[in-house]
């Protein structure tokens, strides 16, 4: 069940190091968002994983989707739980091949990545402490059932998207935020006027979101 990966190893390897996973978009591959690697946190391990479906052109997916539906028809559920599960088993496995510390493992979604993450961490509280989502949306047809009575006392969420996002509607994005806030958990929202993309300044108020991470 482990998932194809990147490896970044942190600049100073401790007894047990915090961990970025990263969880690309439809149609992409483990080298995209690994090539932000180099420009974030050196205490990290940084992991890029590759989705287990095969696609044209180098390109894998985490499920299969359907651009011409509606938000409730967008994915495939079966797939996309599936890909749920995987990516739990993965980030279970981690501490047992590298010096990772199970209780500081972040995730790090783009696009379908944003929505799996949402699913893993709202399924699983207490193996994530934090999520950045990009570009995806909370699909809670994917999260485990009875999820609300979780603790999440401990998760918090950094949540960005295009105004102008052609593939993901910026609408379905901001749902996500009044969820979380009756749930309770620590979230911040950001919008910027580009398309289905990570624009500079998305990236580095994600970067500073991680630096405050470290240090509150």
């Amino acid at each position: 069940m482990s998932l194809y990966h990147l490896v970044r190893k942190p600049s100073i390897l401790l007894e047990k190091n915090p961990a970025l996973i990263l969880l690309h978009g439809y149609g992409s591959n483990e080298e995209d968002l690994f090539s932000f690697a180099s420009e974030l946190p050196q205490e990290y391990f940084i992991i890029s994983a590759r989705a287990p479906y095969d696609m044209p052109y180098s390109g894998y997916a985490w499920y299969a989707i359907d651009f011409t539906a509606d938000e409730k028809r967008f994915s495939d559920l079966a797939q996309a739980a599936e890909s749920r599960d995987r990516i739990v088993d993965f980030v279970d496995k981690l501490p047992q091949q590298y010096p990772i510390d199970p209780q500081d493992i972040s995730l790090v979604g783009f696009s379908q990545g944003a929505i799996l993450s949402y699913a893993v961490a709202l399924s699983y509280p207490q193996k994530i402490k934090q999520v950045a989502a990009m570009s995806g949306y909370l699909n809670t047809d994917i999260v485990l059932n009875g999820f609300e009575k979780n603790d999440f006392s401990k998760l918090r969420f950094f949540i960005s998207h295009g105004s102008v996002d052609q593939v993901v509607p910026v609408d379905w994005a901001r749902k996500a935020k009044p969820v979380l806030d009756t749930l309770g958990i620590t979230n911040e929202y950001h919008e910027y006027p580009v398309g289905h993309g990570v624009a500079p300044q998305n990236f580095f108020d994600f970067r500073d979101w991680l630096s405050k991470s470290r240090h509150s």
